[in-house]
């Protein structure tokens, strides 16, 4: 019996070897399969890298040869979601181009002086202006850098930037998808040659340097980029939360906070109030270089000790943080300039109480790459009479004590800023605009034509209508040998400024509805916030809806108001030369 049972034994083990051979074979061939089908997606055509589905579409393949374009909720319809349906067409016909509305914004004296002077018809302007805007925006987000589709993760993961419209995708023939080289341009040659101010270009409206900072510090609460994980990757909320005026976290609130008639941290230098040092409030602060401990200060974003225009701006909110009036500022001057609009811009909440209006946002990665706007920052600056480089201007704080505020203020609204065009980056930011392109090509940034068809603007057909150069035109022909496959950043800072504008087409009609959205999503422009309770009653209310960036500075100097203005006292806009469209820049 002991016998049998061994045989049994023998029998069972050698069923069960057979089994194991027959499973690994298996497996191999399973393993085998899996590459080659593998390989076989790698290297065959994606017919999607054409980006062939228009009007918003969402481009699927079919098999290895084939695709098939999504228009639901489009108002188009075909293969390619190219025929619009009667509605969308008659609305398109009725629709005036983008360009016909700034020229319309930016003349008219008479009509638009009648307008602002007439509350209803100023507002109903207004609310056309919010909703327009922001429904550009997916609300909820879309997409985000991991996945080349629509996922969920894009709402739900907040530590990722949203994407406005998904990653080239991987296996494309060439880094822009099918059009261009295979390989793009060197980074370090393509800086030297387009972006490396060798002399200052002043903006050409007459944008102060005081702007220029605003911009700065304003957008620093909202772009917070974990450079450490990856720049598709940011730390904390998605909006104007405030953070860069009061820490980044609870913990550096408290420390930041005197606790003391809800006032934050300050200390008394000739006679006006200042940030405290770091020692009397230990939040963590970074330096570009060795800073003595004297000139160390506490403020709510880690960075705005290593310019003194930002340390200007950290000192009045510090000042001035209780009362709120953010928003407000941002919209009626800060936005007025840069559109430039003869119609005054109006904050006010209420016009979209009662419309499907979602009070929720997400701050898109191509919303931050837009906003890198080195260029306006001047390689010198002049505090009183008094020239500093920016060398002596860089993690130097104290100049704004040593000249005092108003001083400070008066002298940044008098000096012109940087245009935002090509060869005008300052030596100092040349290794931002390197590290932001390649980040671009990390992200696969769709081309800058993907984006202005998504944002409803004409892609250009030719190098020079894209930079109205022709010098210029020839060089990014060189570089990219395709207008389909220029990069998002580079095409941005390329394109021929609009008339009487800071920027050109595609910055203001894809930075407004950016802007837009995430300012009026914010939850004190809702209905539940927007009321005097918030602000502690109808002065505190009052306080908010009559601020203005003169008044934020003006009610926090003891000396006499300075001259406060985001554009130059006095500055006349010079008409542009024709040979500046046809020689070198």
């Amino acid at each position: 019996m002991f016998n049998n049972d061994r045989n049994n034994r023998h029998l069972t083990s050698d069923c069960q070897l057979v089994v194991l051979r027959t499973v690994r074979e298996n497996r191999r061939l399973i393993i085998v399969r899996h590459l080659i089908f593998t390989l076989s997606v790698s290297y065959a055509e994606n017919l999607c890298c054409s980006y062939p589905c228009q009007n918003g579409g969402v481009c699927l393949t079919k098999g290895f040869k084939d695709y098939e374009c999504d228009c639901t909720s489009t108002d188009f319809y075909g293969r390619n979601c190219e025929t619009p349906t009667f509605s969308k067409r008659i609305k398109l016909w009725l629709k005036p181009s983008p360009l016909t509305l700034h020229n319309l914004m930016i003349g008219n004296n008479w009509l638009w002086n009648m307008v602002n002077n007439i509350p209803f018809l100023r507002g109903f302007i207004m609310k056309k202006v919010y909703t327009m805007r922001s429904d550009m925006i997916d609300s909820p987000p879309t997409y985000e850098n991991e996945h080349p589709y629509i996922t969920l993760d894009a709402n739900y993961n907040v530590s990722f930037y949203t994407r406005t419209l998904p990653p080239v995708p991987v296996e494309c023939p060439t880094p822009m998808g099918v059009a261009g080289k295979k390989i793009l341009p060197d980074v370090d040659v393509l800086v030297n040659k387009l972006f490396i101010r060798e002399k200052f270009k002043p903006e050409p409206i007459g944008t102060s340097a005081l702007f220029s900072f605003f911009a700065q510090h304003f957008t620093h609460q909202f772009f917070k980029t974990d450079i450490k994980r990856g720049p598709q990757y940011q730390w904390g909320g998605h909006g104007v939360d405030m953070t860069h005026v009061y820490g980044k976290n609870k913990h550096d609130e408290n420390l930041l906070r005197s606790f003391k008639d809800g006032k934050l941290k300050a200390q008394t230098v000739n006679g006006e109030e200042w940030p405290p040092l770091s020692k009397d409030a230990q939040v963590e602060m970074q330096y570009i270089m060795p800073v003595p401990e004297d000139s160390k200060y506490a403020l709510g974003h880690s960075f705005f000790g290593n310019l003194p225009g930002l340390f200007m701006y950290a000192s009045i909110w510090m000042r001035e943080h209780n009362r709120g009036e953010t928003i407000k500022i941002v919209i009626e001057d800060y936005v007025q300039h840069l559109s430039n609009y003869n119609f005054k811009l109006l904050f006010d909440p209420s016009l979209l109480f009662g419309e499907p209006f979602q009070y929720q946002n997400r701050i898109a990665l191509e919303f931050n790459h837009l906003y890198h706007w080195h260029p306006l920052m001047p390689d010198d600056f002049t505090i009183g009479g008094v020239n500093y480089t920016m060398k002596d201007f860089l993690v130097n704080p104290k100049l704004v004590i040593k000249h005092g505020m108003a001083t400070f203020v008066d002298s940044l609204s008098k000096q012109n800023a940087g245009a935002f065009t090509v060869r005008n980056h300052g030596k100092y930011t040349v290794n931002v605009v390197k590290d932001l392109i390649k980040h671009g090509r990390t992200l696969r940034l769709q081309p800058l034509n993907n984006y202005r068809k998504r944002f409803n603007l004409k892609p250009f057909k030719s190098f020079e209508e894209l930079t109205g150069n022709k010098w210029l035109a020839k060089e990014l022909e060189n570089f990219y040998g395709d207008i389909e496959a220029v990069e998002f950043y580079v095409g941005l800072i390329t394109e021929k400024r609009r008339p009487k504008a800071v920027f050109g087409e595609a910055i203001v009609e894809m930075g407004g509805p950016y802007s837009v959205k995430g300012l009026m999503a914010n939850p004190i422009c809702s209905p539940k916030y927007w009321k005097p309770s918030t602000f502690g009653g109808s002065v505190g209310f009052d306080i908010v809806n009559t601020a203005t960036i003169e008044k934020l500075f003006c009610q926090n100097i003891k000396e006499d108001c300075p001259v406060v203005s985001f554009k130059v006292p006095g500055f006349v806009e010079e008409p542009e030369k024709p040979e500046d469209q046809h020689g070198e820049l």
